[in-house]
């Protein structure tokens, strides 16, 4: 399978590097309910504000329940759908925009789902699988669909499965599978001490 580790100027845990968003996923390779349980389980376990957890998650197993998983692929746009389809499991994920305590306006409702959503992903590195979180797809289909109250805001969805060789994908998708993985120079996002000054110069590798 294609491995595309991230290019470091430091050393980073297995489970970060390795991790990256294909698009090949295998269509005959089930994921275990084992296995959604501890994805489920390293979402449950992040950290958030006072505790709230905020997130919610739809399950959408194609295995288990192959009308609601379609109904689920079916939200997301026809781009994302042709590659979608071959994954295993989709998850929605939803923030609550209030506290659970006292009903008041949760400004980190959303900051604390993205993490419940990244420790999904790299639980799913860590059991041997990939994930890749979608933006591209009809929030207000997906409320009315599954009936989800209004004060919770669709985020993402996310594609879980596992990887296929790029070359069963169209040549778009494929060129887009081997690309170069790349991101911008460190010092251009983590400042030293005070605004844009970058915690590592230009002239010192930074990748």
């Amino acid at each position: 399978m294609l491995k595309k580790n991230a290019k470091t100027i430091q050393p980073i845990h297995h489970l970060l590097s390795e991790r990256w968003s294909c698009r090949s996923f295998n269509p005959d390779k089930i994921v275990s309910k084992e296995h959604i349980i501890a994805l489920c389980e390293a979402a449950r376990w992040a950290p958030s504000c006072f505790g709230d957890e905020p997130w919610r998650m739809i399950i959408f197993d194609k295995h288990s329940n192959i009308d609601a998983y379609n109904n689920a692929l079916n939200i997301l746009g026809e781009w994302n759908q042709q590659w979608v389809k071959n994954a295993q499991v989709i998850i929605a994920v939803l923030a609550d925009t209030e506290f659970r305590k006292n009903s008041e306006p949760n400004r980190w409702g959303n900051y604390d789902t993205g993490a419940a959503a990244m420790s999904i992903c790299i639980q799913a590195v860590a059991l041997g699988m990939a994930a890749h979180q979608c933006g591209g797809f009809d929030q207000d289909k997906l409320k009315s669909e599954f009936q989800i109250p209004d004060k919770f805001v669709p985020l993402s969805m996310i594609a879980i499965g596992y990887q296929d060789y790029p070359d069963k994908l169209n040549k778009d998708l494929f060129d887009r599978e081997i690309a170069d993985r790349t991101r911008r120079n460190l010092g251009d996002n983590f400042f030293d001490s005070c605004w844009e000054n970058p915690i590592i110069s230009e002239d010192k590798n930074d990748l």
